[in-house]
């Protein structure tokens, strides 16, 4: 069975807490939920990670790579300056889409620089909590390609 890590940073835990205008209304765990779900109708295993700690999310993906095929990855305030997880991610060998529930092309100029995109085969941003469902359907449909 496929296997995708999806792996939160910095702050996503306040989901639901947070500006709505830009992140919604939506918990981390309701989002959780419907990713869930999603991978459970396409036959996806999902695996979730949250952490406020750069060090932390590099160790997960040290340890939780060898078993997963792919990685959805929303590195929130770290995407710009994570270049560990980048480091890691890189030394997977798995492929990476980047999720973003705000547009961060629309937002402050620093938010739209990403350390982790030029490794991602992909970057889904400005569709709110349903941009994991995209990645994960895109994802999936990559691994699957791939597989042959």
């Amino acid at each position: 069975m496929t296997k995708i890590l999806i792996i939160n940073g910095p702050n996503l835990n306040n989901l639901g807490k947070r500006d709505s205008g830009h992140y919604g209304s939506m918990t981390l765990d309701e989002i959780n939920a419907a990713v869930s779900e999603k991978g459970s109708e396409l036959g996806v295993e999902t695996s979730f990670f949250q952490s406020n700690h750069e060090g932390g999310i590099v160790d997960h993906i040290q340890e939780s790579s060898p078993g997963a095929d792919g990685v959805i990855i929303n590195g929130g305030a770290l995407t710009q300056v994570g270049y560990s997880i980048l480091d890691a991610l890189l030394d997977s060998g798995l492929p990476v889409v980047e999720v973003h529930i705000s547009n961060i092309h629309g937002r402050e100029r620093f938010r739209r620089r990403s350390v982790i995109a030029p490794r991602a085969v992909g970057q889904i941003a400005g569709f709110g909590w349903r941009g994991y469902l995209y990645a994960l359907d895109f994802l999936t449909a990559h691994i699957n390609e791939a597989k042959g």
